[in-house]
């Protein structure tokens, strides 16, 4: 797989190359950069779609009550009229907010390392070296699209709300950074392992339920990942 060109935009002009704070160092190499699906983020990250049928459920039961009391006519349909108004306003919301989550997310393998270029307002960028990473997992979607999880050492600990939506749910205590809906997932995790693997020639990880032997290195830790 070859990297993306991938050209900076107006607010990352400052990044010495797309999703990268600074030039990279000799011997170190871009193998892969991408985005989050911005539609499949709105649906997996900000569950757009979950929402949408609550706040059709909520109008329903609004609607049956006002018919059940007897209304009609304007003061039947002027409520029911407010409140999907005020449905339709917060997921328009929240499906902004993901197209800009998706627009502003840039992720980014070199040999050396993941850089997660992250944040809608304020821009925060996650340099994760092969060396930290313990692990990694992935969750595919019906639609094609994955997350890809990185679980990091003990003593590696990232703010859960400095990654949010990139991190994966329900890991508050240690979050896991994630790349979140990658429409080509399944060839990026193949990539990840490989980069990584060749990173760590002298240890172990376990890719769904095929492991790789280590060297023959008696003393070479044994980090180990799970890619589903």
């Amino acid at each position: 797989m070859k990297a993306r060109n991938i050209s900076a935009t107006h607010e990352h002009e400052w990044e010495a190359a797309p999703g990268l704070p600074s030039t990279l160092p000799e011997g170190e190499s871009i193998v892969w950069q991408g985005t989050p699906d911005w539609k499949q983020l709105a649906v997996h990250a900000f569950h757009v779609r979950k929402i949408a049928v609550y706040f059709a459920v909520m109008v329903g039961i609004q609607f049956t009550h006002l018919w059940g009391d007897g209304l009609a006519g304007r003061e039947l349909f002027v409520p029911v009229v407010v409140s999907t108004s005020l449905a339709l306003m917060a997921l328009a919301l929240l499906t902004t907010c993901a197209w800009f989550a998706g627009k502003s997310s840039l992720y980014t393998f070199t040999n050396k390392r993941v850089v997660m270029r992250i944040g809608i307002v304020l821009t925060l960028t996650f340099n994760l070296p092969y060396r930290r990473i313990a692990g990694a997992s992935a969750k595919a979607y019906a639609d094609g699209c994955q997350d890809i999880a990185l679980e990091l050492y003990p003593e590696d600990r990232i703010g859960w709300a400095h990654l949010w939506p990139h991190q994966k749910a329900w890991h508050v205590k240690h979050p896991q950074p994630t790349l979140r809906c990658i429409s080509n997932g399944k060839e990026v995790s193949e990539l990840l392992f490989k980069v990584w693997r060749e990173h760590h020639q002298a240890e172990k990880i376990v890719t769904g339920v095929t492991a790789l032997p280590p060297a023959n290195d008696s003393h070479s830790n044994t980090p180990q990942g799970a890619m589903a």
